[in-house]
């Protein structure tokens, strides 16, 4: 019951993050601090970028990188803050479900501990009532040797009676 619960839910976290990453992006070029912020995140990114880009292609890195103009930096600030909030909130779900697996995965584990160690004392508390048992039997079989009677209960070594032997036809 619990296990579509969590899944839908992380399912509407994540549904829900994707109008608050878009309301992200509007607000964060209207604020003026804000605003100088992302733009100079948005060059440095740029920079980096296009060097990585350029040596990827085999092109000269020590050229100057001309930055983007401020729409443009803003924009680009903007989708990238939207996008590590959606991946974030994804990240965060993903978490909480490998959280919830590895709690849910321990209670297994602690079942089968219990169950093994029920299956441990049953095989004690049997090998205990074997021995008395076996105690018991010597009991017997030394008050019958007492009275007389040691061959009627001798069933320990699987003697039986010349009489009662069966018989093989050949």
């Amino acid at each position: 019951m619990i296990l579509p619960l969590a899944k839908l839910g992380t399912l509407a976290l994540r549904t829900f993050s994707k109008p608050i990453a878009n309301r992200l992006k509007k607000e964060a070029g209207v604020h003026p601090k804000f605003r100088q912020f992302i733009v100079n995140f948005a060059q440095a990114n740029h920079r980096i970028t296009t060097n990585i880009q350029r040596r990827i292609y085999g092109h000269a890195t020590n050229v100057e990188v001309h930055p983007l103009n401020e729409e443009k930096a803003v924009q680009a600030a903007a989708d990238l803050i939207g996008e590590l909030f959606i991946f974030s909130v994804a990240g965060c779900a993903l978490i909480f479900e490998v959280q919830r697996s590895a709690r849910s995965e321990a209670r297994k584990e602690e079942a089968r501990k219990q169950e093994i160690e029920a299956i441990k004392q049953r095989e004690e508390d049997l090998a205990k009532e074997l021995e008395l048992l076996k105690q018991k039997l010597n009991e017997i079989e030394q008050s019958a040797r007492k009275r007389g009677l040691p061959t009627i209960l001798n069933f320990r070594h699987g003697n039986v009676p010349e009489e009662r032997k069966p018989v093989v036809a050949s």
